[in-house]
């Protein structure tokens, strides 16, 4: 029995595609007889009709990988799409060893441990790019006799 029309008024009621009407196989006589959308609306009510779910796209693989790759795994050079400096850009880099090298210049200088004239020229060395890390700085602020263990 072709139930066209009745399935496009029910998915226009239903708010949903046509393919998603289900109608049920054992009163398919009684919807086959529904010819005004108050019919149709009359079987929805009845539950003859009704929408079925939507299908979904499953997260938990996505979520796995995304736990793996927390964990390091999967950011191998096969999985990279972008070069070095599109994945951490050189300034974001450059921030990133810059701030606590000045932040322990800073410390530093509070403590005492490095004159007003010290810290001025140990500054313009870090923006130099004199030191890749702090451990570095401290380092040669040992060498120097600056720092004692």
């Amino acid at each position: 029995m072709k139930l066209s029309t009745q399935r496009r008024l029910a998915a226009k009621i239903l708010n949903v595609g046509v393919n998603r009407v289900w109608v049920d196989p054992t009163r398919i006589a009684d919807v086959s007889t529904a010819i005004t959308r108050e019919d149709i609306q009359r079987l929805i009510h009845d539950g003859v009709i009704k929408a079925r779910p939507e299908r979904a796209i499953s997260h938990a693989r996505a979520r796995e990988r995304a736990a793996k790759r927390k964990k390091g795994r999967q950011r191998g050079i096969g999985s990279r799409k972008g070069s070095a400096k599109a994945r951490l850009p050189k300034k974001e880099v450059w921030i990133r060893t810059v701030r606590p090298l000045r932040a322990r210049l800073r410390e530093l200088k509070e403590k005492g441990a490095i004159d007003a004239k010290g810290y001025r020229r140990l500054y313009r060395m870090i923006k130099g790019n004199s030191f890749k890390s702090k451990a570095h700085l401290e380092a040669y602020l040992r060498e120097r006799g600056v720092l004692r263990d």
